[in-house]
């Protein structure tokens, strides 16, 4: 009899255990973070906050936000395979995946991740994921924000040890115990106009912000 490896991967007995492996191996991680009072003030204040990071650096925000997990807030994630998993375990660590990319599903997704922003008033996005190009940021995160009438604040993540994937992003997977370091930019407030043209302008502009972050290996 054939074992149906994807139909396994994808339970919740193994997401259950892979999740647990994760959660983990984050704890040995020693996080520092930098600049994370000015967003928190805005946040108990009321305002909305979408944080942006690169695909290159998303892992090791497993470490990170379980702290938030109580206002469930969305991520979105592809409806490949791997998103499939991708999904189960940010559910467990607590956030709501909205399933869709800009490849497949965006529209649909982008506008399940404004009521969810709308409601949680914190969202996760990765700017230039789930296939890149690395570098390169997409306009669904300003008019996430735009709508949502959410703060767009970058975030710069690394590691002092670390492994880099032979990816197209040069995936980053801090090694066991390494130093992880959170650096949240400043909050870059919206003009609130949904007009193509200033869309593509705060694009470029987010894009200059967080290209420096990308660690080049």
């Amino acid at each position: 009899m054939a074992i149906n490896t994807s139909r396994i991967i994808k339970s919740d007995i193994f997401l259950d255990i892979f999740y647990g492996i994760l959660r983990a191996y984050c704890r040995t991680f020693r996080i520092s973070v930098i600049n994370e009072a000015p967003w928190q003030d805005y946040l108990q204040k009321g305002g909305s906050l979408l944080f942006c990071c690169w695909h290159q650096q998303v892992f090791p925000t497993l470490a990170y936000i379980r702290k938030y997990r109580e206002l469930s807030p969305p991520l979105m994630i592809s409806l490949s395979n791997d998103g499939e998993i991708g999904a189960g375990i940010v559910r467990r660590f607590g956030w709501t995946p909205v399933r869709g990319s800009s490849s497949k599903g965006g529209l649909k997704a982008l506008k399940q991740m404004i009521r969810e922003l709308r409601r949680s008033r914190l969202a996760g996005h990765i700017v230039d994921g789930p296939q890149g190009p690395s570098g390169i940021v997409k306009p669904g995160a300003i008019s996430l924000a735009l709508a949502a009438r959410a703060v767009i604040v970058p975030v710069s993540i690394s590691a002092d040890r670390a492994w880099f994937f032979n990816s197209w992003d040069r995936f980053m997977l801090p090694k066991p115990f390494a130093g992880v370091r959170f650096a949240f930019g400043e909050m870059i407030h919206l003009n609130g106009s949904e007009e193509k043209t200033d869309v593509e302008a705060w694009r470029c502009h987010l894009e200059s912000v967080m290209r420096p972050y990308l660690i080049h290996c």
